[in-house]
């Protein structure tokens, strides 16, 4: 079964990468869209923040498709709309015609092409003692996806301009369909009693462990999409060269990687929920200290390496809890349920990082919400008691 579920891991590992690494990169068209075209800040990070609305609302579905069917169709759906929405981002040349592009089609494409869906196969293939892990793994290779493409993008951007970089963008996103050839996923079986849609969502719902994971990942998506989308132009207005607000997501990206795979590790050694919340507070710790100490250029690539440690963390240790709660027959729409409210974060923080900065000239607002929301999540994650559901202990004692 390991050998199977190393090639699934291994296709996993590269969807992820390509679908995280190029949209990791949107932060670097703000300057060079919005100043050609002469919009404010906030017309960018709304399409952006559209984008992480409509992910989080097509999650569930996409990922209860993917339950029942496998997911072989929700990635290749997904990856070709991904896609498109690059190719239509490249001739955007308004807020509606970027909001569909960027927001709308490559939004429903992410909620094909990552973590909910992507992790349900890793979470279906991988033997429960390895599961852990394996999310750890393929949530790294996410990661050094969010590294190597940065400077890619950078560079195409500098070499071809942005309208063509996004072109190139979509013919490597397109590479996400072949790929899905690698992802056996087969749902499972169904039981003597098989449980149905209506069931799963009514027996999470009635669960208070659920709920405080999802509000919990509503502080993680608030802070990465506000930092990835507004970072570089902060550190512009700061007075550090372009090139370093580049340099500081690399560096997110490449530190992700040992992040995300140090939480699986320990997420399958030690209790997750108290784990999340050790996270949380540690990045209110590094956000406090990168704001209110004085900013230089290795103070910046600090904060990136202290954040990438703890940037995706949180998804190996919040999607193995739900595996741990509920099974992994639902993962897939259970996971993407709770990844609404990640996403709900996500467009909270990267539309209200543009319009507060249009409206005041700063970010230092939304620096302190990013604070004090991650005193709160650690807070609601303390309290999750990882523990199967009756179904599951009675299914087990039987």
């Amino acid at each position: 079964m390991w050998r199977t579920s190393g090639w699934v891991l291994l296709g996993a590992s590269l969807i992820l990468a390509l679908s995280l690494g190029v949209r990791h990169g949107f932060g670097l068209f703000l300057a060079p869209m919005s100043g050609e075209f002469g919009w404010g800040r906030e017309v960018f990070a709304f399409a952006i923040a559209l984008q992480n609305l409509i992910w989080g609302l097509t999650q569930p579905f996409t990922g209860a498709l993917a339950d029942r069917y496998g997911a072989a169709r929700a990635v290749v759906v997904g990856g070709l709309l991904y896609a498109l929405g690059l190719v239509l981002m490249a001739l955007a040349d308004s807020l509606w015609t970027l909001s569909l592009s960027a927001g709308l089609l490559i939004g429903i494409g992410l909620s094909g092409t990552s973590f909910s869906v992507i992790l349900g196969v890793v979470g279906r293939a991988a033997p429960a003692e390895k599961r852990s892990m394996a999310m750890g793994i393929a949530a790294a290779a996410g990661s050094f996806g969010q590294f190597a493409m940065l400077p890619g993008t950078l560079g195409l951007i500098g070499w071809l301009g942005w309208s063509s970089a996004l072109l190139a963008l979509g013919l490597l996103v397109a590479l996400i369909v072949p790929l899905v050839g690698l992802l056996k996923d087969r749902p499972q079986p169904p039981q003597t009693h098989e449980q149905s849609l209506g069931e799963a969502l009514r027996e999470a719902a009635g669960h208070g462990g659920f709920w405080l994971l999802a509000l919990g990942f509503f502080v993680c998506g608030f802070q990465v999409v506000f930092i990835g989308v507004h970072l570089p132009a902060y550190l512009v207005d700061r007075h550090l060269p372009a090139q370093i607000g580049t340099t500081v997501l690399a560096l997110v990206g490449l530190f992700n990687v040992f992040g995300t795979y140090l939480a699986g590790w320990l997420g399958g050694r030690y209790a997750k929920p108290p784990l999340l919340s050790a996270l949380y507070l540690l990045r209110a710790v590094v956000i406090l200290a990168f704001v209110y100490l004085p900013l230089s250029e290795w103070s910046a690539y600090a904060f990136g390496m202290a954040m990438g440690l703890l940037w995706l963390s949180t998804v190996p240790l919040t999607n193995g809890i739900v595996a741990t709660l509920f099974g992994v027959r639902n993962l897939s729409m259970l996971g993407g349920i709770v990844f609404l409210f990640h996403q709900l974060g996500a467009f909270l923080g990267g539309w209200l990082g543009g319009w507060l900065y249009d409206r005041t000239g700063s970010y230092e607002l939304v620096w302190q919400i990013s604070i004090a929301l991650s005193l709160v999540a650690a807070l609601l994650n303390w309290p999750v008691r990882e523990q199967p559901v009756a179904r599951l202990r009675a299914a087990e004692a039987g």
